[in-house]
Parts: C-alpha cells; sequence; structure tokens
C-alpha cells in the first residue's frame, strides 16, 4: 500500500438545502448537521434536516405536480430524459467532484457511477415501449378487453450514501418516465449531489414539482413512510432499516421495494486463471474501500486454490494507492465516517484475535497530509470461519476474507447458508462448474469470471433473502412494473349491433 503527500484544499463552507417545487429552500426546520470531507476528516458544510412542515410541503408540491405530469404525452417526456441525459454528460467531471468531496471515493469510480446512471436515463427514453400495454379483439360478442399502465402518483425514493447519483437516478428516471412525480430524500453524508441533478431536471424541461429533494435524517424518512399522499417507497440500504421500512411503509398501505444489505462471495476453483482472479477481486473488494453493496467481501478458496489466491491477493492488496479521491493517482481513498473508520478496525481485530491470519493489515495505514482522513488500508485476512464477526457483519469496508472449502459443493452450500443473497460470482475454467454454480446458487445476481455482477439498466438489479424485501427489484422492467399500476378495459358498443338484454346471469360469452 502507498500513499503521497497532496495539498491541502482551502475549505470554504457552504450550506446544502431541501428543493421543493423548482424552488431551493432552506425549510422550516431548526435542526442541522455537519457535512465532511472524510479525506481530511473535518467538516466542509452544513445540511438543513426537515422537519414537519417540509415533509408536508414536499408532498403537497409533488402530488399536484403528478396530476398535470401523468396526463403529459409519453413522448413529450421522454424528450425530458433525452435532455437530462445531456445535461448529466456534459455536468459528469462537475458532479464527480462533489461526489469524491463528500463521500471520499475516487474521481474515476465517481464518473463510473454517473455513467451507471446515464445509462438508465437512457432506459428510461424508451419507456414507451415499457408502457405498451395488450389488446384482445373480440373476445366474447361485440367485445375487446385491453390493458394500460398508469402512473402509481407519487414516489419517495431514500437512498444510501454509498452512491449518492447513481442510486437515485436508478430510481427517478423511470418513475419520472412513467408519468409519476418523485421525491428524493438523499443520504445526509453526502447531499450536494441532489441538488446538482434538481437543477438538471428543471434545465432538461421538467416541470416544478415533479422532482423534489427533502434533506433530512429519520425524521423525513418516517414521514415519507407514514404521509399519506405517498403512494411508493424505493429505499437502498442496510437490511436492518430495509426490514424497518418495508414493514412501515406496507402498514401505511403503500407499494413499497427495500433493497437491504449484502455479503457477497466470489467462489475461486482451482482450474481458475488466478492472476485474472486476484485482480478482479481485489478491484472488487477494494474500489471505492469496499462501500459497495455489489462489493466481493469473501472469498471461498476451493481446494489447492487456496494458499495461491492468497498470496496472488496480498500482492494485489500491496499494489494499491490509497489517497485521497481527488489525487489523480489514488486507487481508493477513505471511509465516509470516523465511525466506519473505527468498525473496520474494530472487525480487523476481532478476526486476528479469533486466529484468522492476517494476509494484509491496513489499519495502521498514514496518508501523508491527510492525517485526520478517515482511512484504512485494503485488508486481506485469510482462513476465516464462519462464526467470526468478519464474516458475519456485512463490513462494508476495504476487508477481503478468505474461507477454504474442499468441493465446489461445498462452497455453494457455504454461500445458500448465508443469509444475504445480493451479489456472488465463481472464477473457473469449466463450463460445467459455471453452469452448476449458476444454477444451484441462491442469490439473485450472479457473475461468471466477473466479480461485480451489476446488471446493465434493461434488467434489472435486486438480490434474494435478507438483500430484498418486496416483490420488485429496481429499474428495468421491474422498474417500470413498481411505478405503474395494471388497469385491464372490457368495452362493448350498443351502437353497433343494436339493443343489448342485460343479463342476471354472470356473462360468460
Amino acid at each position: 500500500m502507498t500513499s503521497t503527500v497532496q495539498d491541502r484544499p482551502a475549505i470554504k463552507p457552504y450550506v446544502v438545502s431541501h428543493y421543493i417545487n423548482g424552488q431551493v429552500v432552506a425549510g422550516h426546520g431548526s435542526r442541522s448537521a455537519d457535512i465532511y470531507n472524510p479525506a481530511l476528516g473535518e467538516p466542509v458544510g452544513r445540511l438543513n434536516l426537515a422537519n414537519r412542515q417540509d415533509i408536508n410541503d414536499v408532498v403537497a408540491a409533488a402530488k399536484k405536480a403528478s396530476a398535470a405530469w401523468a396526463d403529459t404525452g409519453v413522448i413529450r417526456r421522454s424528450k425530458v430524459l433525452f435532455a437530462m441525459r445531456e445535461r448529466m454528460i456534459a455536468r459528469t467531471d462537475e458532479m464527480a467532484r462533489a461526489i469524491t468531496r463528500e463521500h471520499g471515493k475516487v474521481l474515476s469510480d465517481a464518473k463510473g457511477e454517473i455513467g451507471r446512471a446515464i445509462e438508465t436515463v437512457e432506459f428510461a427514453c424508451g419507456i414507451l415501449e415499457q408502457l405498451k400495454g395488450g389488446y384482445s379483439d373480440q373476445v366474447a360478442s361485440d367485445i375487446d378487453v385491453f390493458s394500460i399502465r398508469q402512473p402509481l402518483g407519487v414516489i419517495a425514493g431514500i437512498t444510501p450514501f454509498n452512491f449518492p447519483v447513481m442510486v437515485p437516478m436508478w430510481m427517478a428516471p423511470v418513475a419520472i418516465a412513467c408519468g409519476n412525480a418523485f421525491i428524493l430524500k438523499p443520504s445526509e453524508r453526502d447531499p450536494s449531489a441532489s441538488l446538482m441533478l434538481a437543477q438538471m431536471w428543471q434545465e432538461a424541461g421538467l416541470p416544478d414539482g415533479v422532482f423534489n429533494v427533502l434533506q433530512g435524517d429519520k425524521e423525513a424518512v418516517d414521514g415519507l413512510l407514514t404521509h399519506p399522499d405517498v403512494d411508493g417507497i424505493s429505499f437502498v440500504g442496510s437490511t436492518p432499516i430495509a426490514k424497518y421500512v418495508h414493514e412501515t411503509a406496507l402498514a401505511h398501505g403503500k407499494r413499497v421495494q427495500a433493497l437491504g444489505g449484502a455479503k457477497n462471495h466470489a467462489l475461486v476453483m482451482p482450474d481458475a486463471d488466478m492472476d485474472l482472479a486476484a485482480e478482479h477481486m481485489s478491484a472488487a473488494a477494494f474500489g471505492s474501500a469496499g462501500e459497495r453493496c455489489m462489493a466481493i467481501s469473501v472469498g471461498i478458496a476451493v481446494g489447492s486454490a487456496a494458499d495461491i489466491l492468497a498470496e496472488k491477493l496480498r500482492e494485489q492488496a500491496n499494489k494499491v494507492v490509497v489517497q485521497d479521491g481527488m489525487h489523480p493517482d489514488s486507487d481508493m481513498g477513505p471511509l465516509v465516517t470516523r465511525a466506519s473508520q473505527e468498525r473496520v478496525k474494530r472487525i480487523i481485530g476481532e478476526a486476528e484475535a479469533a486466529g484468522a491470519k492476517l494476509v494484509a493489515d491496513g489499519r495502521n495505514i498514514q496518508v501523508q497530509g491527510r492525517e485526520q482522513g478517515f482511512f484504512v488500508g485494503p485488508t486481506v485476512i485469510d482462513e476465516v470461519k464462519t462464526d467470526m464477526s468478519a464474516y458475519t457483519e456485512e463490513i462494508f469496508g476495504p476487508v477481503l476474507v478468505i474461507l477454504r472449502v474442499p468441493t465446489l459443493a461445498a462452497g455453494i452450500e457455504l454461500i445458500n447458508a448465508n443469509p444475504y443473497g445480493n451479489g456472488t460470482g465463481i472464477f473457473t475454467s469449466s463450463g460445467a462448474a459455471a453452469r452448476e454454480f449458476q444454477r444451484r446458487i441462491k442469490v439473485g445476481m450472479v457473475g461468471i469470471n466477473v466479480p461485480v455482477p451489476v446488471p446493465v439498466a434493461w434488467y434489472s438489479f435486486g438480490g434474494w433473502k435478507d438483500s430484498l424485501f418486496g416483490d420488485y427489484h429496481i429499474y428495468g422492467a421491474d422498474g417500470v412494473r413498481f411505478c405503474t399500476r395494471k388497469k385491464v378495459v372490457t368495452q362493448r358498443w350498443p351502437e353497433l349491433h343494436g339493443e343489448i338484454k342485460a343479463s342476471f346471469d354472470f356473462p360468460s360469452h
């Protein structure tokens, strides 16, 4: 692990507020929170937190705007999406800097998440194809039946800190293209990008009130979950909060999709290309400091693969350049908070105390010029057991643990026994092993020699078991289903054949 000195940037404190009905507003609340630069370990701004009046204001604005937007032609909606795409492309560098300043991820990774966000906008540009219904002619005498999809109404998105542009833009473009109004409640950790998105939506021609931003904490979340005029809730975050969101929203009559946590495994067979496996697993484990719901945090080494894999992962971990994410040579930045840094260090220490082998230990890394930053270096822990906290907890940091199993079947059984089912992968040169793995594994997204199997926007993103609560995955076809209600119309026109006698019997022909 290496680090280099970078000049300390000048800090110009700023304030981030709500965006309601086309205006940036400070809101009615008296509470605020610090916004940190995690590479410096210091606050750089203040965030205004919503109160009940702010919640009522944003929902009222969204509800009022939703009626007119639902009546707007689908082609007109698509033109707004096309314009939004162009603005996001033009402002990618600016957005990436805002993400890196508040999240800590390196600029290239921030640009990568914006690229995936743009991909969802591109999917939503063609929403007309997704909204097509079915038509059945002459199902009975002079009777036709057809189906249509109509907007849900007001949808609120509650999003995590780790992807402040990509995850909101997994939700908002599909919701808006389908004719809904959208309220974004972003993370308090990195909220600036949300206002940049709001400005771009306005510039793209979206009517005021169709896209809104509510800054806040649990009070804002609970207000959206229980408000009678919010029709749908889309959430991405930890499993305990996903359960809470799902149960609370359902209890208040809302449609809800809640994506939870993960413990993603990559299984490595002895016949795998070990250099490829180690390189890609390291990138998947240490990219964005491991703060990804699709990060690989567990390596399952089968048989003779174990010793070779552990050594190659050590070599890869020691090559990673850890630095302020703004640095052009940085591979990995800091964790998002001091609490995250302390928790990750605690888990590493517990694994060592329990008898695991530290192949690479990132606890004591010092980044020159950023000594107060929330850094933990790439860490590889071998000979981990399933009862250790390094395995049972979702670490959400740059820690890759290795478990050893004798066979492919044992590896599949171990992964399937884990309560999470978000993403997984296998590294192998055997088509038979890959097919066995993809069919038997109880996980929602699977990669074959691909370490981070995030589907493109034309499919849908979502896991199984404790990684998803609700019936719908996010974006893609499932996103359209979540954002719309299906309506079936049965029609007959009596004037075509004169009077039709009513019947007291149930009609069957």
